[in-house]
């Protein structure tokens, strides 16, 4: 039996205790298809250190009791790294980005991920916000480790409101299961103008 589940937006002075575990589930959930990541302790560390540091961010932890078990992040968007605003020519103003939506696989498909992205919308308004923004990697339809099950989550961010923003998209590098160094990965942003 799975036990259930608590959704608590974490204060931004207990934000810094739970990054070691929020690198733990990124480099779990994340050597799943479509991100295949090989992980990084080192990288995480400098990577989650912004959710701890920047004004505004918001980490949105899925507790099965005192155990984290999934957790989604958002920062402004002009505290991310260049290689993220790049595609935004018009500036950054206006935008919450949200990062990664990360939940251990024995606890999908109960509505966690709806809580995420409605925790996230509610940080970004109350902030003042008016748009959110976040990005996916773009991997072809015959890659060999695509499982044959794959459904993308395309439908599930089109319900939530989001659609893909032409003309923004990114490239991050990272290092893949199969790869002995990291290789550049097209991203693709999807936003919304919040209601």
């Amino acid at each position: 039996m799975v036990a259930a589940i608590e959704l608590r937006t974490v204060p931004p002075d207990a934000i810094a205790a739970l990054l070691p575990a929020l690198a733990e589930l990124r480099i779990a959930v994340f050597r799943e298809f479509p991100y295949l990541y090989e992980g990084d302790a080192t990288y995480e560390r400098a990577y989650l250190r912004r959710y701890a540091e920047a004004d505004g961010a918001v980490l949105v932890g899925a507790f099965a009791g005192e155990r984290l078990v999934g957790a989604s992040t958002g920062v402004p968007l002009s505290a991310e790294p260049d290689e993220v605003t790049a595609p935004f020519r018009d500036g950054t103003d206006g935008w919450f980005y949200f990062g990664e939506s990360v939940l251990l696989p024995e606890h999908r498909g109960h509505g966690v991920g709806v809580g995420f992205f409605a925790a996230r919308e509610a940080h970004a308004r109350a902030l003042g916000f008016p748009r959110t923004c976040f990005c996916r990697v773009i991997r072809p339809d015959d890659h060999p480790r695509r499982p044959a099950d794959y459904a993308p989550l395309d439908d599930f961010w089109r319900r939530r409101g989001y659609a893909p923003l032409p003309g923004h998209r990114a490239s991050m590098t990272w290092q893949d299961l199969d790869e002995s160094v990291g290789s550049a990965k097209m991203m693709e942003f999807w936003g919304r103008t919040l209601p």
